[in-house]
């Protein structure tokens, strides 16, 4: 029952898996052919999407209409599978970077594809490739072993260096790349060591699962060349979201201090949608602005304040994080009003804390030393300051700073 639903869902698979490898391939060309070190990959996965595509019963069926045989299309189909075998192992050599090597790649790959053209002419009258022709492996069986001997050797090969470097590289993009694709390896070395068992031994038990592992290669193929978009989008995706949490805080600091905005200010909703930079650097200018906002206010945050604001925080029973940031919140919100009211500057506001003269509002972040540990700050006190503690906080009127009069 499940070897019947495993072979239903390989023939299923056969269009689905194709068109997931043909639109890896187009999403990834210009990328890659830009890029020396991903030509091989994508021209390794392209061709064998083109193999994959001549094998679609859909496009043979359309061959043998037209042509009364589908024998050139096998025959393309086979020996663009070489290509693709060779391609494969022109990417896995990069790392060794031997020229001599890669030429007698290259040697090797030309010469397997003259000896199975010779050999398909040569053979009696066929109108199609087949391993289990009724008549034996058609057009040969030195034809087939050769095919298939080199697309085991190949698959091997790339499965091993793939494993290797796989395991052992830092970067993860790349070691999720190298997994995917050496597991998509893998599966093509079953389909076809099912092939060469048929071939060599008459071995068929395992001929209704090839379709299947054939189908599930190519996805996985397709995912390894689609990894450097992945992460692409989730760096949008991030950035994007930080730019959304951000907004509030940002919204409500530069309406106080607005010379610190370098482009006019757009709804939230347009400023994601069109940014007028890229989402990354619309991100890190919305931090940029944030810092410069909290600096000025932090001269109208008058003596004391911090402590008011820890006496509200106290009874709360808050983390000793999450008080300090609340504290934070507090302070600015009221260092915002200051301003906005029109209140004297607060020269004096520099409290010590430990810290120097370093600003009061700029010292709450611990030392953020990267630009991910400054998003993560900037957010966690974006959302303490929309929370009901800094909602809130309200300085009593003969703490307050005296406002400028006129006269």
């Amino acid at each position: 029952m499940l070897s019947s639903h495993l072979t239903a869902f390989g023939a299923w698979l056969t269009y689905p898996s194709c068109l997931c490898l043909c639109l890896a391939v187009l999403l990834r060309a210009a990328p890659s052919l830009r890029a020396a070190d991903q030509r091989g990959l994508w021209l390794a996965v392209t061709t064998a999407g083109v193999a994959m595509v001549l094998d679609l019963p859909a496009v043979t069926g359309l061959a043998t209409d037209l042509a009364g045989t589908g024998h050139t299309v096998d025959l393309v189909r086979n020996l663009t599978g070489v290509v693709s075998a060779g391609a494969v192992l022109f990417f896995v050599s990069a790392p060794i970077g031997s020229r001599r090597l890669r030429v007698g790649l290259c040697g090797a790959i030309g010469s397997i594809l003259v000896i199975l053209t010779v050999l398909d002419f040569s053979a009696p009258a066929h109108p199609s490739h087949s391993v289990i022709a009724a008549q034996g492996p058609s057009p040969s069986f030195a034809y087939w072993l050769t095919l298939i001997s080199t697309h085991v050797v190949a698959n091997s090969v790339c499965l091993i260096i793939c494993g290797w470097y796989g395991l052992r590289t830092d970067d993860r993009p790349l070691a999720i790349a190298l997994r995917l694709f050496a597991s998509g390896t893998a599966l093509a070395a079953l389909f076809w060591i099912g092939r060469l068992l048929r071939l060599v031994l008459d071995v068929s038990w395992a001929l209704p699962y090839l379709p299947l592992l054939i189908n599930l290669h190519a996805l996985l193929r397709a995912a390894a060349i689609l990894v450097p978009t992945a992460v692409v989008l989730a760096g949008v995706l991030a950035d994007t979201r930080t730019v959304w949490r951000l907004w509030p805080l940002w919204s409500e600091l530069v309406g106080a201090v607005p010379h610190i905005v370098l482009t006019r200010r757009r709804t939230r909703l347009l400023e994601l949608l069109w940014p007028p930079i890229s989402r990354r650097l619309l991100a890190y200018r919305k931090v940029i602005e944030i810092r410069d906002a909290m600096l000025e206010l932090d001269h109208y945050v008058s003596p004391g304040l911090t402590l008011l604001a820890r006496d509200h925080v106290r009874p709360l029973n808050l983390t000793p994080v999450q008080a300090n940031v609340a504290v934070l919140a507090c302070v600015m919100k009221e260092a915002r009003r200051a301003k906005l009211a029109g209140s004297p500057r607060c020269e004096s506001s520099a409290e010590s804390l430990g810290q120097g003269k370093t600003p009061l509002l700029l010292s709450r972040q611990e030392h953020a030393t990267t630009l991910t540990a400054e998003k993560t700050h900037l957010i966690e006190l974006a959302r303490a300051y929309t929370s009901a503690p800094a909602r809130s906080f309200v300085t009593p009127p003969h703490r307050r700073a005296p406002q400028h009069r006129d006269g």
